[in-house]
């Protein structure tokens, strides 16, 4: 079976295109590459860290700190460097006695205690009843810069006492130190040098509910996060989480920025030919009409650009995006087997970059799925809603299926379903692009469609008014094909579309065809005189001229290609016989034969077989379900023996179907009648 399509180079160079595209516009950074969920066993290597790295709260722990930090207040305090010159002087001035040679490790070592930070033994008291004192935390100043500070960073006045006897012991531990200390007052010279502020602690108390750490601590370079076989706990997981996050944004690659640029392009490449065999294995006919071959390719650039937009700007909202609308976008122009194939590539890039890929790519794969079946039936005004509600059902229920199995990643579940939701809705919002679609690629929808089958229209009118016996023939080719497409899986309306307009051009030139012609006595009969090669000259016009009106028209190029491939390259047989039978060369009969095009999608072939059978069927004589039989056996048969089917997409099958339901509608069409008997005077 031979395809004809466009050359290869016009059919390549739009993904050229989109594969630049790609490529600009895909992540500049390398992705973590671990696959790991808590409760699970880490199966990698042993994961050491490459750098420093902050662990990041997780929502929920962030909104418990935010809860709590009304009631809890963390003191501030004001480190005070003359309480510390002040302390070393008096130590120096003091009187050790025999002792006085330990003078320098005390100083050393009050200096070191001071360095850490002393505080009062006394409690912090607050005037707020209902709030009361971390009992973990303080806010230390020092040089204009505040710091948070756990509380067994620092020492109590008591506590700096009792380091200091344990710091100088260890140089002289024969001397009786606390005594010394007693005795001579160096215990009286510790005093804090980390001052309480009450107003910056109740500033600061005010305000701490506009603001939470993000942070719950850090890693260092060259620690262990994870071994392998460790089981990820709650706490693995948000270090690798907290790691992965870093790794992504900072520091996702460490080697050569060419291998990764190389890296994106391979990628690209990959889509690419992916999405070219996707097309080219489930309808390459479609590299015949450019326009709906360059819209095929539109929607998936789009849907990639939108996905790497998203990621690199607010990868929080991947849950809002509406993929099932771009399913949505594809059903309205392209067959159904193709449509599933592309979408899958288009999701590829979300599968890819994203950091809950799979979740993404299997959530948004089924919803888009069921769309594609459902849509048929809730397409008109306010049941598109009701199509957005079964939409947002298939994706939580993958949502929660995602949810049950990754253990403990439930927290803020309920603004993700919002995003669910909203996204959902946005398919009924921007289903409306479908227009816009249309008349840049000069595409037809199955709106339009409607509409050109409508007999009211002036085209359709001027037809009725010009050849009404072409028109009527057109009626009945549109009531046959619809019978017929229905049993096959076709494009209904499409062929309907196509079986009214495929014989426009016959109006050019009505009393040319015999269903034209006047009945009456003595009318005039256009071929008389004529030769055969005349008559089947201007027979053959008629597929030229209604290409031509279609064009003045601006109908879709899919009704176009009915006209063109209804007769195919089939010859007119009442003028060639006639031809042959006066004596005509036999090897000089190109000139009877119609310069169309064989019909290459099922239903260009419905319509040229119906159109035959339709016109024929008035000569028949018998009507048995037998003659039926012969009938249209003879008439797809010698369309076979013509070779007007070998280049088409439809199968043994679906012709053997497209048989049985035509021989059962003439059948209906031409049963016997009951006789009424006369009534007897």
């Amino acid at each position: 079976m031979q395809i004809s399509t466009p050359k290869i180079s016009k059919r390549f160079i739009p993904f050229i295109v989109i594969f630049a595209v790609l490529v600009l516009f895909m992540p500049r950074t390398a992705k973590f590459n671990y696959d790991y969920r808590k409760g699970s066993p880490w199966p990698y290597e042993t994961l050491i860290s490459q750098f420093d790295f902050p662990i990041l709260k997780t929502e929920e722990q962030i909104r418990d700190e935010r809860g709590q930090s009304a009631s809890i207040v963390i003191p501030y305090y004001k480190y005070s460097d003359d309480a510390v010159s002040q302390a070393v002087k008096n130590v120096q001035s003091l009187d050790l006695g025999v002792y006085k040679n330990i003078r320098p490790a005390v100083v050393t070592r009050l200096e070191d205690i001071y360095a850490k930070g002393i505080i009062s033994d006394a409690k912090v008291k607050l005037d707020h009843s209902s709030a009361k004192v971390s009992e973990n935390l303080i806010y230390v100043q020092k040089n204009k810069r505040a710091t948070q500070t756990a509380l067994q960073e620092v020492y109590r006045v008591s506590e700096a006492k009792d380091q200091l006897v344990a710091l100088v012991a260890k140089s002289y531990p024969s001397v009786n130190l606390d005594s010394l200390f007693r005795r001579s007052g160096v215990y009286n010279v510790i005093v804090p040098n980390l001052l309480y502020d009450k107003s910056m602690t109740e500033l600061t108390h005010a305000e701490s509910d506009d603001y939470v750490s993000p942070t719950l601590g850090y890693v260092k370079a060259d620690e262990k996060i994870v071994s392998k076989g460790e089981i990820v706990t709650a706490e693995v997981a948000q270090m690798l989480d907290s790691y992965k996050e870093e790794y992504n944004k900072v520091y996702g690659y460490d080697g050569p920025r060419i291998f990764l640029y190389m890296g994106n392009m391979l990628i690209a490449l990959a889509l690419c030919v992916l999405l070219y065999l996707s097309i080219y294995y489930t309808n390459r006919w479609v590299f015949n009409y450019w326009s709906r071959y360059m819209f095929l390719l539109f929607i998936f650039l789009f849907a990639a650009i939108v996905t790497f937009i998203v990621l690199a700007v607010a990868p929080q909202f991947m849950y809002m995006i509406p993929y099932p609308v771009f399913a949505l976008y594809l059903l309205a122009f392209v067959r159904k087997k193709v449509i599933l194939p592309i979408y899958m590539v288009m999701l590829l890039p979300l599968l890819i970059f994203s950091r809950n890929g799979m979740e993404f790519f299997v959530m948004y794969l089924v919803a888009g799925a069921v769309t594609i079946e459902t849509f048929g039936y809730l397409s008109k005004g306010w049941q598109q809603f009701i199509n957005a509600l079964v939409i947002f059902g298939v994706e939580i229920l993958v949502f929660f299926g995602f949810r049950l199995i990754d253990v403990g990643s439930n927290a803020g579940w309920w603004l993700d379903a919002i995003q669910i939701f909203v996204g959902s809705m946005l398919t009924v919002a921007l289903y409306p692009l479908i227009y816009l679609f249309e008349k840049i690629f000069n595409l037809v929808s199955s709106t339009r469609l409607v509409e050109l089958a409508d007999t009211n229209n002036s085209l359709l009118q001027e037809l009725q008014a010009k050849a009404p016996g072409t028109f009527q023939h057109c009626i009945q080719v549109m009531n046959m094909v619809d019978y017929v497409g229905r049993a096959v899986d076709a494009n209904v309306p499409l062929l309907r579309a196509g079986a009214l307009y495929h014989d426009l051009g016959k109006m050019q030139n009505p009393l040319c065809f015999v269903e034209n012609e006047s009945l009456s006595p003595g009318a005039a009969r256009y071929h008389e005189g004529k030769t055969p090669m005349e008559s089947a000259a201007d027979i053959i016009r008629h597929v030229d001229d209604g290409l031509a009106i279609a064009d003045e028209h601006r109908l879709p190029a899919e009704i176009k290609d009915f006209i063109r491939t209804h007769h195919g390259t089939s010859a007119t047989a009442y003028f060639l016989n006639q031809y042959l039978n006066d004596g005509g060369d036999p090897a000089n009969t190109s000139a009877f034969c119609y310069h169309g095009k064989k019909p290459e999608t099922k239903e260009q072939v419905i319509l040229m077989i119906c159109d035959s059978i339709e016109a024929a069927s008035r000569t028949l004589k018998e009507f048995t379900p037998e003659a039926f039989d012969r009938f249209v056996e003879g008439i797809v048969g010698s369309k076979e023996k013509a070779g007007q089917l070998e280049d088409a997409d439809i199968t043994i099958h679906e012709l053997g179907q497209v048989k049985a339901m035509l021989k059962t509608y003439l059948q209906q069409m031409y049963h016997g009648r009951v006789a009424y008997p006369k009534r007897k005077r």
